[in-house]
């Protein structure tokens, strides 16, 4: 896992906060972006990992045994050793290879941890806590490769969900081009288009109601 901290620059980060408050300068929307390194700490693969291994090495070996006509050496040897190690061998690439562990944890999982995660967040960032109900939180989950785009009552009232499919997307591929925080800010742009275009225009008496700053948080 990168170093959060590391990710997102000074720079960016400012960037960042002047993109949510030019997009809220023109509409009622209050935008919130948030960054998390991992949604869960998902023992489940360690476990699978195992399980695996434990298939593959015992029945490698038997297999092995068995084809490979060898003399001596008791057959529970052949069984054991190799699911140990190999179970061994898995457990470890699991943890320490996030490609593998999220293979192990499962699409679904991850839609629904990442899923999850956004609804907590909207709580504790207080998202629900403007006037009129029109706060949206922006929550990139990086381990998951997912990202949520979530509206309050008010919001959800007048645009579609559908409606933020290709902020979700374009999201997904600024961030594997290695460009997180330009397409952090250009997502931000986007939904405050989105607010304009439903007609969720500011009102003489708006203020700022919620901090524009990127929020980063390991889990």
């Amino acid at each position: 896992m990168p170093d959060l901290n590391a990710l997102f620059t000074e720079t960016d980060r400012r960037a960042i906060a002047d993109a949510a408050r030019n997009a809220e300068g023109s509409t009622s929307g209050e935008i919130v972006p948030f960054v998390v390194g991992v949604c869960d700490d998902y023992r489940v693969a360690e476990w699978k990992a195992a399980v695996i291994g434990a298939l593959i090495g015992g029945g490698g070996g038997v297999t092995l045994h068995y084809l490979g006509g060898f003399w001596g050496g008791s057959l529970w040897l052949w069984v054991v050793l190799p699911l140990v190690v190999v179970a061994a061998v898995t457990v470890v690439a699991g943890r320490f290879s996030d490609g593998f562990r999220r293979l192990l944890i499962g699409g679904g999982v991850l839609d629904l941890r990442a899923r999850q995660r956004a609804e907590a967040a909207f709580l504790e960032e207080e998202v629900f806590a403007t006037l009129d109900r029109t706060g949206i939180l922006i929550l990139v989950a990086l381990f998951e490769h997912r990202v949520v785009v979530m509206g309050d009552a008010g919001i959800n009232a007048v645009v579609p969900d559908g409606a933020w499919d290709h902020v979700v997307e374009d999201l997904i591929a600024g961030i594997r081009a290695r460009k997180p925080a330009d397409a952090m800010v250009a997502a931000i742009s986007e939904c405050g288009r989105l607010l304009k275009e439903h007609r969720l225009e500011i009102k003489p008496d708006d203020t700022d109601e919620l901090p524009n700053e990127l929020r980063i948080r390991n889990r």
